[in-house]
């Protein structure tokens, strides 16, 4: 299985400048490869990969208006190539049908404005030296903060300077995950706004909303920048505190959600979460509290980490009626406004907590449809 292993580098001034360099020509080189395309395609001519790359790296090197794509490494033009190559061919795949998911829109062209850069480099445009160092092609040897060691040699690279000007090395490597002792213990999670999840053992964990912690702060961040002319320095240091106030948020809460999930999957052998539509759910009144849950990420780690260590991961059809039914005798009591967070059945007369028992029904479900797919008995017992 592939992997990426991210770790935080410290360039010196100098390095940064030929990073912002290599940044602005693999910028360009994408947007005039995915410009040749274009216009072979509104003139009935095919290009190759070979072709494009040629046009737009090895030629233009020898223009005027070019030549100075000869002071980067190749290697990082050659992977915005293919970059664009594969922005491409995903948008036609995905018009034909050949793309499983959501429809992706055509490439866009980049620019120098965009918040987060980033370049690509395979084995032959860096490697890792004995002193800790990670040596990057046309810029030198770069500090390194390893926090972990990689598992294997890593085939390829990328360097990237997010929002808050904070860079960063992600290594892809191959890794052999060894599966997890197994256990018997099983959960459904119910996902909610008051309290983050309900698990179906009764266990609650707390939402830390992290966002709403820190909205005084970035308020005050907000309204500083606003203030400041527009293309002084001082609205560039204003962005700049607002940016790292927004990655100290971010950071927290993905660190929180890959905690949560690491125990949620070492501690059970199934896992069963209702499939939420996060983007309708986002255009509603409750967009900054749904955001901020984080739901997807949650649940892209659990999945994640279940296929790495041998756990089952299944989602549950969104339209499953997790909140009417009884999860004792299975009668369906209809729809209820979210105010309401207790209700009795009618027919035998249990009490239940909203939360537990939608987290007992997703269980029960997608236990049931994983024992079908493995061939085993539909319906769980009661």
């Amino acid at each position: 299985m592939q992997l990426r292993y991210q770790y935080r580098v410290y360039p010196t001034p100098g390095q940064q400048h030929m990073l912002a360099r290599s940044f602005g020509c693999a910028r360009v080189v994408f947007n005039d490869a995915l410009r040749a395309r274009q216009d072979a395609y509104a003139a009935g001519v095919k290009l190759s990969d070979t072709d494009v790359q040629k046009q737009v790296v090895t030629e233009a090197k020898k223009t005027p208006q070019r030549a100075w794509l000869a002071e980067v490494a190749s290697v990082a033009l050659v992977q915005s190539v293919r970059d664009s190559a594969v922005a491409y061919r995903n948008w036609f795949d995905s018009m034909s049908g050949k793309r499983k998911g959501r429809k992706v829109g055509a490439p866009r062209f980049r620019s120098r404005k965009d918040n987060r850069q980033a370049i690509r480099l395979t084995r032959n445009g860096f490697s890792l030296r004995p002193n800790g160092k990670l040596y990057i092609a046309k810029v030198g040897e770069v500090t390194v903060a390893w926090s972990r060691e990689l598992p294997s040699e890593p085939s390829s690279v990328s360097i990237i300077k997010d929002a808050a000007g904070r860079y960063f090395a992600s290594f892809v490597v191959e890794t052999t995950d060894v599966a997890l002792p197994e256990c018997g213990a099983e959960v459904g999670i119910d996902l909610g706004l008051t309290t983050f999840a309900v698990l179906s053992d009764g266990e609650v964990i707390e939402s830390p909303k992290f966002l709403r912690q820190a909205e005084r702060r970035l308020k005050k961040a907000q309204q500083a920048l606003s203030h400041k002319d527009k293309g002084s320095r001082n609205r560039a240091k204003a962005r700049m505190r607002v940016a790292k106030a927004h990655a100290t948020v971010a950071d927290a809460r993905k660190d929180w959600a890959h905690k949560q999930s690491t125990v949620i999957i070492r501690e059970n052998q199934a896992v069963f979460v209702e499939d939420l539509c996060v983007t309708g759910l986002a255009r509603t009144r409750l967009a900054k509290s749904v955001h901020d849950a984080g739901w997807a990420m949650f649940t892209r780690m659990v999945e994640e980490k279940a296929a790495r260590y041998g756990r089952t991961f299944v989602k549950v059809d969104r339209w499953f009626p997790s909140s009417q039914l009884c999860s004792v005798c299975g009668m369906k009591d209809g729809p209820k406004p979210l105010s309401i967070r207790e209700w009795q059945c009618a027919a035998c007369g249990v009490v239940h907590d909203r939360d537990l028992n939608a987290a007992k029904n997703i269980h029960a479900a997608g236990r049931a449809e994983w024992l079908n797919a493995c061939g085993g008995t539909v319906n769980p017992a009661v």
